[in-house]
């Protein structure tokens, strides 16, 4: 059966791992071309969800601006604890086809409903220490996703599961420069998690040795196709595998605001939050079918991947970025009401690349583009006081998305959103007082023109997607 392989040179070994390793890609190299746009989460606060998040860094009585803008800390004065959960439920439903990279189609259904519900929590604490000079820190989740489809869909190849998420610890301080500016500072430490997941598609493995041998001259072209064939017998299509990638890592990063008194009754700010960059390293571990373990153990097989061992358990690493932001945000206060405007810019295009290395040789350095582009969330909102008691509160919004249809992915099947808040908050005493919010996302059809996998398997096709979020918050003042 494998006699036609021909001799085998030293030369074969590395484009035949580049053949076998184009499964592993699969798992650990397409986590971000997939994952507020794309995998932030700006859900850190009850009390500014419900006016869409306008007036973030401004508007004031609200401690997340420990971890949105430091400066603003000047504004809450004692000592303030909060604590907010978001549960966050999203909705991904794919239509569509898939193919391999002969062109024969793939069976399998649409997988389901992909989107999940997840907890989002966030702790906060803030104290005044000074005349001047305000302290705080924080527990947030400023990146995080989830999609799951069932393990036989059609785009089993492309992503089964995905899960990343970025815990911050972020410890601020402020500083009132003069009566009308204060200025504030984060040091921000990251820790950054994944989880991916997806099907193996041996049998397009198998043909993509057959193509090697070929290119190498290990193979004569004559006897290519009943190669292919005698290969495609013992592992058929449906011949899966599978691969499971963890990895996780800390990051440092910082933040600078700024907070101006333009008038008694108006705000403005401006606050940027440092890029992080990740080194992830963690384990991949893969599941062989018999007949696939059978083929790579036959000796002309072996010989040509002079020993080495593909598909094992192994270690791997990566590097991964989390976007930078700058955000500028307007709050004007009335008797009765307050209004406010954000504009917030993320720097996705730091996402050009994802490189992966691996520990075991017989699974090389893998390159995965991305070729993200930077994306703008805008929102108005504001606070009505219907008592000195009861607040009311709305918002809408629209949040950009940083990939096309060119380069989606099934991992996070992102498109432009837009969100539509509404809130209420209830301040029971001079210290205590609950927040509640909810938020529906519209997002527009999220269309994929051809996602690759890395066995050249094809999906096309599109996405029905929608989102809620229900808030809940408490806050102490000392």
């Amino acid at each position: 059966m494998y006699k036609s392989f021909g001799p085998i040179t030293g030369a074969a070994r590395p484009l035949a791992l580049a053949a076998l390793s184009l499964a592993v890609a699969a798992g650990l190299g397409v986590p971000m071309s997939a994952h507020a746009s794309a995998f932030q989460l700006k859900e850190d606060s009850a009390k500014a969800m419900g006016r869409a998040y306008a007036g973030s860094a401004t508007a004031g009585d609200d401690v997340s601006v420990v971890a949105n803008n430091p400066a603003a800390m000047s504004e809450l004065h004692g000592t303030y604890f909060q604590a907010d959960v978001t549960a966050i439920n999203f909705s991904a439903k794919f239509s569509g086809t898939a193919h391999d990279a002969a062109g024969n189609p793939i069976s399998g259904g649409n997988g389901g409903d992909a989107g999940t519900t997840l907890p989002v929590p966030a702790f906060f604490i803030a104290t005044q220490v000074g005349q001047r000079w305000h302290i705080g820190a924080g527990l947030s989740v400023p990146f995080g996703f989830q999609t799951e489809y069932d393990r036989n869909w059609v785009g089993r190849y492309n992503a089964i599961k995905t899960k990343l998420e970025s815990l911050d610890a972020t410890f601020s301080a402020s500083y009132d420069v003069t009566d009308t500016f204060s200025l504030g500072a984060s040091l921000i430490a990251q820790r950054t998690s994944a989880e991916l997941s997806s099907a193996i598609n041996y049998n397009m493995v198998g043909q993509g040795l057959v193509q090697q041998g070929v290119a190498a001259g290990l193979i004569p072209a004559a006897q290519a196709s009943a190669l292919a064939q005698q290969i495609g017998a013992l592992v058929p299509a449906g011949s899966d595998g599978y691969a499971d990638i963890k990895g996780n890592d800390w990051g440092y990063g910082w933040q600078l605001g700024g907070l101006w008194r333009l008038t008694p009754n108006d705000r403005f700010a401006l606050d940027y939050h440092s890029k992080i960059t990740h080194k992830l390293s963690g384990s991949a571990n893969f599941t062989v079918p018999d007949n696939v373990a059978y083929l790579l153990s036959t000796p002309t097989v072996a010989a040509l991947l002079n020993g080495a061992v593909p598909f094992q358990h192994t270690t791997g690493t990566a590097n991964l970025t989390t976007p930078a932001t700058a955000t500028a945000s307007y709050w004007h206060q009335a008797q009765k009401f307050g209004i406010g405007i954000d504009l917030s810019w993320t720097q996705w295009n730091v996402f050009k690349q994802l490189v992966v290395h691996y520990a075991n040789a017989a699974q090389p350095t893998t390159v995965e583009p991305f070729n993200w582009h930077n994306t703008w969330y805008a929102s108005i909102g504001g606070d009505y006081y219907l008592t000195n008691k009861l607040t009311l509160r709305g918002g809408l919004a629209v949040d950009t998305t940083p990939t096309r249809a060119s380069n989606r992915d099934p991992r996070v099947p992102d498109s432009t959103r837009q969100f539509v808040t509404v809130g209420i908050g209830y301040k029971a005493n001079q210290h205590f007082e609950i927040d509640a919010s909810f938020a529906h996302i519209f997002v527009n059809a999220a269309h994929l023109d051809g996602s690759s996998s890395s066995t050249g398997d094809v999906l096309t096709g599109s996405y029905n997607d929608y989102g809620n979020l229900f808030s809940l918050s408490a806050q102490y003042k000392f």
